[in-house]
């Protein structure tokens, strides 16, 4: 005998597994053609080229601004291996006016650039068993920001 208050706790566990699977899927990557989905990344984060097919995680990036002036971070999946996607900033970076400050190679890859008033740092890591090939960081910054050493007290 089905009772009003299993059927409303019923109810409820449905709606809540439903709002959360809505949440899990919502900003994660933009969505649509391979044209659109460059189309919108070239919007947000202006000349700053990705390596064919990566798709920008929009769930764990946080972009302020767009175009050639945002800052932020830009987590983008891959679908390139890590040792090609370094590859492809060290060789393509340069070609498109981005000065190389520094790049060191390893397990997490780091490279450091600037252009104009912008500094780009770029991680690159070995993606997950069934995720992507590999994971880009993106941290965008004006080049000479004032940053401020926290005082001690």
């Amino acid at each position: 005998m089905i009772t009003i208050q299993t059927l409303k706790v019923s109810t409820l566990a449905l709606f809540l597994a439903a709002l959360l699977g809505a949440c899990a899927s919502s900003g994660d990557s933009p969505s649509g053609s391979p044209q659109e989905i460059q189309e919108v990344q070239t919007q947000l984060l202006g000349d700053m080229l990705l390596p064919q097919g990566a798709r920008l995680n929009g769930a764990d990036s946080i972009i302020i601004g767009r175009g050639n002036e945002w800052v932020g971070r830009a987590v983008v999946n891959a679908l390139q291996g890590a040792t090609d996607v370094y590859a492809f900033f060290q060789s393509e970076y340069p070609k498109g006016g981005w000065t190389t400050v520094t790049a060191v190679k390893a397990k997490t890859s780091i490279l450091v650039f600037t252009k104009n008033d912008r500094t780009a740092t770029i991680e690159v890591v070995d993606g997950s068993l069934g995720g992507p090939k590999s994971i880009i960081i993106i941290t965008s910054s004006p080049k000479n920001a004032n940053v401020l050493a926290p005082t001690r007290k």
